[in-house]
């Protein structure tokens, strides 16, 4: 046991950054689990559970894009591809002669609405002297030798704000990316020194009806996206995240922003997790409720005591957590958050997730 100890001493998430204790680790049944979260496809929680993270749509669709180019030389049943996180992983697609498909992991996220969409991809040497295609009228600038063509299912930019401009399709900067990288090692895998891809994803629009794309301005199907390549193993849409869904679960964890909803997943995992912002104000707990609010210093010590920084010579909360954590005005802030939860435990987190101040009730 000293040796896994010292082993995890430095040991980080490399998906969220978050480094883990070597607690959580010493809690783990399984015998694999640094080897696990080393790999990036699994998430360590501090009861010692390990869940596993699922592919992003971008993922997904940059291995039925490899695997599509592979496949002109030969079947393919699995591709490797580089995440946005470098890390590699391995996904199984079912390719042959240029078209090839691969099918969403969604790991162990509960709701997971575009786990199991197959996205399909058709590959085609392309010949780069060209300056256009007669058959589709598409423009080919001498030195391109990636087509990339947005086919059936992929959504529409409707919205201003999104991950692309107004009208192109619904493909992130980081999942575009990632896509060109498997393709280009396609590429270098057969030979080829230019190639047209037409990606899309079967039934699209009618997965894209169950996410939150109609609301928010993405029309015709699901977005590509994935700024690390893993989805994970929680629902993270942010939603209503108020008043009933509070009240409702016997443990519940309020957080007040994304890092406090990323990481309490981690810290709690035996809690609903709900996301308030900066309405604490409209905060209520039932009578014998198992409640947590946890997130980062300055909107929780800003509510408990809004002149905590009056007379500390700091311009901001986070500059006087930095270089004194133990500042009597943080004390005294904590102190009266806990006079307005008194049944409620006030965890403090650093930005990579640590804790800094853990009151229970």
């Amino acid at each position: 046991m000293e040796k896994k100890a010292s082993e995890t001493r430095e040991i980080q998430d490399p998906i969220s950054g978050m480094a883990i204790p070597t607690e959580w680790v010493e809690k783990a049944k399984d015998p694999k689990v640094l080897e696990k979260v080393k790999s990036g496809l699994w998430a360590l929680l501090s009861d010692g559970a390990l869940l596993r993270r699922g592919f992003t749509t971008g993922t997904t669709a940059a291995a039925a894009c490899k695997g599509a180019v592979i496949s002109l030389n030969g079947p393919v049943d699995r591709v490797t591809v580089l995440t946005p996180a470098g890390i590699r992983v391995s996904v199984p697609v079912e390719g042959r002669d240029g078209i090839c498909s691969a099918v969403k992991i969604g790991g162990d996220h509960e709701s997971d609405v575009t786990a199991g969409a197959v996205m399909e991809a058709r590959a085609e040497p392309l010949e780069i002297e060209m300056e256009e295609r007669v058959d589709t009228g598409e423009a080919i600038e001498p030195e391109e030798n990636i087509k990339l063509v947005e086919g059936p299912g992929i959504g529409r930019i409707g919205s201003a704000g999104l991950c692309a401009p107004l009208g192109k399709p619904a493909i992130s900067r980081f999942a575009r990316d990632e896509i060109s990288k498997a393709i280009e090692e396609g590429m270098a895998e057969t030979g080829l020194a230019a190639v047209r891809v037409e990606l899309e994803v079967k039934d699209g629009e009618r997965i894209a009806a169950q996410t939150m794309n109609p609301k928010v301005g993405v029309v015709g199907g699901i977005s590509i996206l994935g700024s690390t390549g893993f989805v994970e193993p929680w629902n993270e849409h942010l939603g209503k995240s108020r008043g009933a869904e509070i009240l409702e679960p016997d443990r519940v964890v309020v957080t007040t922003g994304r890092v406090g909803l990323k990481y309490s997943r981690f810290l709690f995992p035996g809690h609903k997790v709900v996301l308030l912002g900066n309405q604490l104000d409209r905060l209520r707990f039932r009578e014998g409720q198992d409640s947590v609010l946890c997130g980062l210093p300055a909107l929780i010590l800003k509510w408990g005591m809004p002149e905590v920084l009056e007379g500390t010579g700091y311009g901001t909360v986070a500059e006087m957590v930095e270089k004194e954590p133990d500042h009597s005005r943080i004390k005294e802030a904590i102190r009266k958050v806990g006079e307005r939860l008194p049944q409620t435990r006030i965890v403090l987190l650093n930005r990579d997730g640590s804790i800094l101040k853990d009151e229970e009730p």
